[in-house]
Order: structure tokens, then C-alpha cells, then sequence
């Protein structure tokens, strides 16, 4: 974002989700008195997530739909007395289809998210880190109802990112907060169209006058720079459940201040042991995210570029739920 109100906002978001950490201080303090549980703790789970609305005879009118999405996490968490390993796999896709229309994707994830702890003094709850990441979707993405010129592919885009730094929240399960002033970013556009274009952020084909292709657009985009995260995780009532990831990047050459925010807001709300409703917030900003303006069909102009423009994604639904380790204990205990 390119001013410093935009600077001041993304600090808002940083001290509005510590802020939720606040009442419960002395929660961390006793906590982290408390013996570690050392070793292995694995989980994972499937869910489908239906919705669906029909319409007959109607008087305020509708449309009849039906959408589903299917979710896949798991998650590996490795410590011992001075070091540890997390890792996180999250897999969605979802669909919608209306009575008077093709079918369109919802939603289409693909995340890996590791990072590695070490710890050198036993009284703090700072210690170093290093921290990977990588998502990209499945399939093709559409600016319905074109569906001729995809506008995003599976690892087109892919973003990448790999640093160090130090991270608060050794002995807190619930909350993190890490800073890294040497963080990569990669961008992967591998689709050769796209990339010549020049889609998100990467160095667009060169064309003599003539229209004769000079050079490739490149498909692949590094950058150094600073990023911080904050992860909060709270058990608000007892089947409900709130998790925060705030992402924020600047990179240091291209434009140094000019910051990326990533906000992902989830409410988890247990009805029982296997259905379960979630409400979803993801905004995001990137200014390497370009849009494009809709064709004029009356005076038949071309596509332009308008810019980059904050995203915004709300999920709602309801489903069922399996956690896959408790179905295989209890297989192994029968």
C-alpha cells in the first residue's frame, strides 16, 4: 500500500489481534511454569460443507443453487527441550452451480506452512527462527462468466516465502508473533500465457513495434524483505473456537513501505462430535495483484489495467467433520 496511512492501518490490524491476548495475561504466565509436552502431536481432518437453496412459487424471488466444499488439514508438531518443528497442510475447494448457470469455483487452496524454533535462553519466550511457506490453487480461475482467458492456474500463481528472525511464543500454544528482516518472497507464474502478460508482478513479455516477440515474460519473481506475522488462537465458549493469521511484507528494493497485508479470520462452531458450522474473513493486498476492467460491450474496448484493489473473501457453512486420528485410535483400540 502506498502511503503511510495505509502503514498506520496494518499496525491497527497487528495491535487489534494482540489486543485479544491482553485479558488473558496471566493465562500465559502460568503456562509457561507448566512442563512441555515433548515429541509428537499429529492431527488431521476431512469436512464437506453443503449449501443449498431452492425457490418454488417464490413471490420475492431467488435463484435455485446449490454450492459444496471439501476441506482437508493436517498438521505435524515436533518439540523437545530447546527446538521445535510445526507443520501445517491445508487443503479447500469449493463449487457452486445455479439454475441458470455453469458451474463456478468458490474457493481453491493448497498451503504448506513449516517453521523451525530454537531456544537459547530457557526463562524467554523468544527464540530463533526460520519459517517456510508456499500455497497455489488447483485449478483454472475465471473472471465469470468469461471462461475463455483463465486469469490464475495451478502455480500460476505460486507464492513462496523462506526466512529468519525471532519469534515470541515458545510456550504458548495460542499465540505467536514473529519478525523476520530477511524474508524471500518468490512469485511462480509457470503458465507461459500468463506470464507474458505480466500477471501478478512478474516481468511481462517485450514486443518489437510490430508485435514480434522479443523476449518471454518471466515466470518466476524474488524479492528480500521484512515480514511479520501474528498468530492468536482462542476457545471463546466452549464449542467455539476463533483462529487469526496476520501477514504483513514490504520488500526492500521495489518500493520499500509499500506493504502487503494477509488477514485470515476463522470461527469454528462445534454442534458435535462430527458437524461443525465456520464463518471465514480473508482480506488481502498486494500491489503486485493487478485488475482488470470488464470489455465494453456497446463501445468494444479493449481490457485495461486498473490497478491493484483490496480483496476481500467471506466463507460461510455448514458441514461434517472427521477427525481422521480419533477414527484410527479407535480402530487400533477395537
Amino acid at each position: 500500500m502506498k502511503n503511510y496511512s495505509w502503514f498506520i492501518f496494518s499496525i491497527f490490524l497487528v495491535c487489534s489481534s494482540i489486543a485479544f491476548a491482553q485479558p488473558d495475561s496471566l493465562y500465559f504466565q502460568k503456562k509457561k511454569k507448566e512442563p512441555l509436552e515433548l515429541g509428537w502431536v499429529t492431527k488431521k481432518e476431512v469436512g464437506l460443507f453443503l449449501n443449498q437453496v431452492s425457490f418454488t412459487n417464490w413471490n420475492a424471488g431467488g435463484t435455485n443453487s446449490i454450492s459444496g466444499l471439501i476441506s482437508g488439514k493436517a498438521s505435524a508438531r515436533y518439540k523437545q527441550e530447546k527446538w521445535f518443528w510445526n507443520s501445517n497442510f491445508n487443503l479447500r475447494y469449493g463449487l457452486n452451480k445455479q439454475e441458470d448457470k455453469d458451474i463456478r469455483k468458490t474457493d481453491d487452496v493448497i498451503e504448506v506452512i513449516s517453521n523451525f524454533g530454537l531456544e537459547k535462553d530457557p526463562t524467554s519466550n523468544w527464540f530463533y527462527s526460520a519459517r517456510f511457506s508456499f500455497n497455489t490453487q488447483f485449478a483454472n480461475g475465471y473472471n465469470y462468466p468469461n471462461r475463455d482467458d483463465a486469469i490464475s492456474k495451478f502455480l500460476a500463481p505460486g507464492y513462496m516465502f523462506f526466512g529468519l528472525g525471532m519469534e515470541y511464543g515458545r510456550h504458548i500454544e495460542r499465540m505467536s508473533i514473529y519478525a523476520s528482516p530477511f524474508t524471500f518472497k518468490t512469485t511462480f507464474v509457470l503458465d507461459t500465457e500468463l506470464a507474458n502478460r505480466g500477471s501478478f508482478g512478474v516481468a511481462p513479455a517485450i514486443y518489437d513495434l510490430e508485435g514480434n516477440m522479443l523476449r518471454e515474460g518471466r515466470k518466476i519473481r524474488q524479492e528480500l524483505g521484512i515480514l511479520f506475522t501474528n498468530e492468536y488462537e482462542e476457545q471463546l465458549f466452549e464449542n467455539i473456537k476463533v483462529n487469526s493469521l496476520l501477514r504483513l511484507y514490504t520488500d526492500y528494493i521495489n518500493d520499500f513501505g509499500n506493504i502487503d497485508i494477509e488477514w485470515e479470520l476463522h470461527l469454528d462452531m462445534k454442534v458435535n462430535k462430527y458437524v461443525k458450522a465456520t464463518l471465514g474473513s480473508h482480506l488481502r493486498y498486494d500491489d503486485d495483484i493487478k485488475t482488470e476492467s470488464k470489455k465494453n460491450e456497446v463501445t468494444n474496448e479493449e481490457i485495461t489495467i486498473v490497478g491493484p484493489k483490496l480483496q476481500w473473501k467471506q466463507i460461510l457453512g455448514i458441514g461434517v467433520v472427521v477427525d481422521l486420528d480419533n477414527i484410527i485410535k479407535s480402530n487400533g483400540a477395537s
